[in-house]
């Protein structure tokens, strides 16, 4: 979240980036608290000296009636103190949930825009192929190869589940495997496996609370959530931590199941395997010093391009407009994979620097030398990257026209030397 102090000294510019995110926040409603929190603290703090002197007062008082005197009254300042406490305890909770609310500022250099038909395209890998036959959807390969179940799926968890079966499973499998040895053998990441379901206070540290409380899974009983994405359980990882000098960068990635309750309508973007209320992903994530989060980015997104590359898949790369960027990032790059049975890109990534948000909202800080003044660390997040659009994409890209499907070269280690998938 943003400091209650900059808001404060910068009104203006916080209310000018909401604006630009086409949002509303309750930046009035900040202030108003801010300033009604001040002037109790004020006053408790003045009626605490007064209290204090009172007492050294009563200490040197030998008159016993004049003692009793300001013994009554230093118990009316008591009361008035503790009822101010409370009050200011109260100020102090709403006011931080008003903070919550408050989105990031974007960098100055993101392009303004309402949505995503503003996001701006930077650049493109490779170029769809023509085909000599018309290339099938993933949905009709993946039933006509036995490989995705969507009756059954249904069957079991109902709309929008499916179920992998053989050589679909198996090139999931493949895929996940894969982009972990590139990400931890080739690109410095360490590789963890946290936990899929988190405390509540993750969700918080993280942003997804409050704004996507409808999208979340939750077990009431044990209070416990099931992850939307790894970016939860790895953002905690160091949280209410004070990061020792040489500690930083830190970059993580993990593999988890991710589960959202998508509202989703009838159409052409539900189709297949391209959204559900379950799915794969590697996460990649870093927590760096605040001057190196640009670089990181970078840095990030050419790691996801690598999984794609290596795979032989046609992508590009976009910057999301104001209007699209997530409300803890201020800069983000999506990654869309060309899908030729679908006709359409499919986001597969979406890297973002997410500068102090998450650190303040997790209370993560680092020092830069012994003794030195603990700093927010910058955090950033991406998937590097998320199934099961790739593997839809993939399993359209590579269709021959017998409907079997090659195996990239990438994978086939992990397939046990099977170059084809068929019908079995």
């Amino acid at each position: 979240m943003l400091s209650l102090q900059f808001i404060r000294e910068n009104p203006d510019v916080v209310r000018e980036a909401v604006a630009r995110r086409h949002m509303t926040a309750p930046i009035d409603d900040i202030l108003q608290l801010d300033g009604q929190r001040r002037r109790v603290l004020l006053e408790v703090e003045g009626l605490k000296a007064e209290r204090n002197q009172a007492g050294k007062r009563i200490g040197a008082t030998r008159d016993a009636g004049e003692r009793q005197r300001l013994i009554d009254e230093m118990r009316g300042v008591s009361e008035r103190i503790d009822a101010l406490e409370k009050d200011l305890r109260q100020t102090e909770e709403r006011l931080h949930a008003l903070l919550l609310e408050v989105p990031n500022i974007p960098r100055p250099d993101v392009p303004l825009g309402e949505g995503e038909e503003d996001n701006v395209v930077l650049r493109q890998w490779g170029e769809p192929q023509d085909y000599a036959f018309t290339p099938l959807p993933h949905w009709d390969l993946g039933e006509r190869l036995g490989i995705i179940d969507f009756e059954r799926g249904v069957k079991l968890s109902g709309s929008r589940f499916y179920v992998l079966k053989g050589a679909g499973a198996r090139l999931q499998r493949a895929l996940i495997s894969y982009m972990l040895d590139l990400h931890t053998g080739q690109h410095g990441y360490t590789e963890v496996y946290p936990p899929f379901v988190v405390k509540e206070e993750c969700m918080w540290s993280a942003g997804q609370l409050p704004k996507f409380a409808d999208n979340l899974y939750h077990d009431v009983e044990d209070d416990l959530w099931l992850v939307p994405t790894a970016e939860v359980p790895v953002t905690n990882l160091h949280r209410d931590e004070i990061l020792e000098p040489g500690t930083l960068p830190l970059r993580y990635a993990a593999y988890t199941a991710c589960f959202r309750r998508e509202k989703m309508s009838a159409g052409r973007d539900v189709r297949g395997i391209k959204r559900g209320h379950q799915f794969d992903k590697v996460e990649l994530y870093k927590f760096c010093a605040p001057e190196e989060s640009d670089a990181e980015l970078e840095s990030m997104t050419a790691d996801a391009e690598a999984v794609l590359r290596g795979l032989g898949l046609a992508y590009r790369v976009k910057e999301l407009c104001t209007g699209d960027l997530g409300i803890t990032a201020v800069k983000s790059y999506d990654l869309d994979v060309w899908a030729p049975g679908c006709q359409e890109w499919l986001e597969v990534s979406t890297c973002s620097n997410c500068d102090d948000y998450q650190a303040r909202r997790a209370s993560i800080r680092f020092r830069r030398e012994a003794g030195a003044r603990p700093e927010f660390v910058h955090t950033l997040n991406g998937s590097g990257v998320a199934l099961p659009r790739t593997l839809a994409a993939l399993l359209e890209t590579y269709q021959q026209p017998d409907g079997s499907v090659v195996v990239p070269e990438a994978l086939r280690g992990s397939m046990g030397g099977v170059e084809e998938v068929r019908r079995a």
